[in-house]
């Protein structure tokens, strides 16, 4: 009996000991989930000693001879995709301005009633990009993460320039658009989230993209709200020669673009006053429309300026969107002129109209301003 008794004993003792062990693996696999980063982004250049205060805005010139419908892409360091300068404060006061006073034409999410959570999985996975890795990485003089445990993540984002906090995690319960929100008011950038068409008949190097979120603060001559839930082809139906030039090779390096690189590209425009939000008209013509010219004076110099966007394109690495962001610059069409650009500016108004595709010069109402502009920059 003594026998038996001990042989149960011994072998409940290495029962419990397995128990523990295992419990002990369980435990560290599940701290392992928790603390490991959800996300691996690409690394950052800091830049220590950046003052935002002292730093010019990007100066763009991207105007030719003859305008030539292309993609343009150049490579960019994912370290460069979002440039900040000395207008980071007043531009971020209007942006506060333009998502309340037109928030639906500004933020717009498509997700089918919420069955595709592929868009709110992009969003989250921008929000963290941007808020947790981005931004304290390359600007350490102006955003810093801390500790703040009574936040989901336990971490929020410290604007040193305005004094704002946010978390650093998108909480399950907060909607997607309140996520587009906070980064439409931290930094002055637009985003529009694509993503591929799902169709189980198609490989990904075939699938089309379609805007699925944006934040747009600074469209041009299109309403954003409008162009939701659209593919490529149909976003771009108003712009003359898209679709004999770029439909095509625009849908197979979107669906190529592999995660680690991004590219830019620079356009540009002349406006006469319009502000920097125009979603409802003034930079663009349709074919067709009764335009009128300037007539002798009376283009107003003040309000006359050359728009550039500067626009970056990059996949994420988890939920695999496509991020299309731009940054929007004017130059008044005085400054142009004091550069000594003014009569390479009124040759480059001509070439739209002398491009692969010319009815880019009556598309962005160069039949109105144009013959006014260029005589400005001659005089």
């Amino acid at each position: 009996m003594d026998f038996l008794w001990m042989s149960t004993l011994t072998l409940t003792s290495s029962t419990w000991m397995l128990i523990s062990s295992l419990a002990l693996i369980l435990i560290y696999v599940i701290y392992k989930r928790q603390t490991q980063p959800k996300y691996t982004f690409p690394p950052i250049t800091p830049l220590p000693d950046f003052n935002h205060e002292t730093t010019d805005p990007i100066q763009l010139r991207p105007f030719k001879q003859k305008y030539h419908l292309t993609m343009g892409l150049t490579n960019v360091p994912p370290s460069d995709l979002f440039p900040i300068d000395k207008t980071y404060k007043l531009r971020l006061a209007l942006r506060s301005s333009l998502i309340s006073k037109h928030r639906d034409t500004v933020i717009g999410v498509s997700d089918d009633n919420g069955m595709d959570t592929r868009v709110r999985d992009a969003v989250e996975e921008l929000y963290a990009f941007l808020i947790e890795w981005y931004l304290p990485n390359r600007y350490p003089s102006m955003f810093r993460v801390i500790p703040f445990p009574k936040e989901k993540g336990g971490k929020v984002l410290v604007n040193k320039v305005t004094g704002d906090s946010w978390p650093t995690t998108l909480d399950h319960t907060q909607s997607i658009d309140h996520g587009l929100e906070v980064l439409g008011k931290l930094i002055d950038e637009d985003f529009l989230i694509l993503l591929p068409i799902q169709s189980p008949d198609k490989s990904p190097q075939d699938q089309k993209y379609h805007l699925s979120a944006y934040i747009t603060c600074y469209p041009s001559g299109f309403d954003p709200a409008q162009k939701l839930g659209l593919q490529l082809s149909a976003i771009h139906a108003p712009v003359p020669g898209y679709s004999e030039k770029l439909e095509k090779s625009m849908d197979r390096f979107f669906a190529k673009l592999e995660v680690g690189k991004a590219v830019k590209r620079v356009n540009w425009t002349v406006t006469t006053g319009a502000g920097l939000f125009a979603a409802f008209g003034g930079t663009h013509a349709k074919m067709g429309e009764d335009v009128k010219p300037f007539g002798t004076g009376e283009l107003d110099v003040e309000s006359t300026f050359l728009r550039c966007e500067r626009q970056t394109l990059h996949r994420l690495p988890t939920s695999k969107a496509l991020v299309f962001a731009f940054h929007t610059y004017t130059y008044p069409i005085q400054q142009i002129k004091d550069e000594g650009l003014g009569e390479e500016l009124a040759t480059a108004i001509d070439g739209l109209k002398e491009g692969n595709v010319p009815e880019m010069h009556f598309y962005k109402r160069g039949s109105v301003w144009g013959e006014a502009v260029k005589a400005f920059l001659r005089s």
